[in-house]
């Protein structure tokens, strides 16, 4: 009997979701500006040896900012693979005519 996996796991999940990541926060400014995450990560972890709760603040700032731009800017990645797939799906009747003349 063979293991299904769910129908979810071809999406991307939501960056609050996903278990790697804590809150997301250093992805999403990551993705929203271009630059590695791992930047970010690193920025953090040091910051937290020099002043923890300024650290602390810092990521808490940075996750209202992530948040706030995720609900204000939609993704334009999302919309742009809706359209490509949009546009590569075969319309009806369209290869109905190419395939009876490859078939005379």
């Amino acid at each position: 009997m063979q293991d299904r996996q769910p129908e979810t796991a071809d999406r991307e999940p939501n960056l609050l979701t996903r278990d790697d990541t804590f809150f997301g926060v250093c992805q999403g400014l990551g993705e929203d500006l271009g630059i590695s995450p791992n930047w970010f990560r690193l920025a953090f972890s040091l910051a937290v040896f020099f002043s923890p709760l300024g650290a602390v603040l810092g990521y808490a700032a940075a996750g209202v900012l992530v948040f706030a731009s995720r609900l204000l800017i939609p993704d334009r990645r999302a919309a742009a693979k809706v359209q490509a797939a949009a546009a590569a799906a075969p319309r009806a009747g369209q290869n109905d005519s190419e395939e009876l003349a490859v078939a005379a």
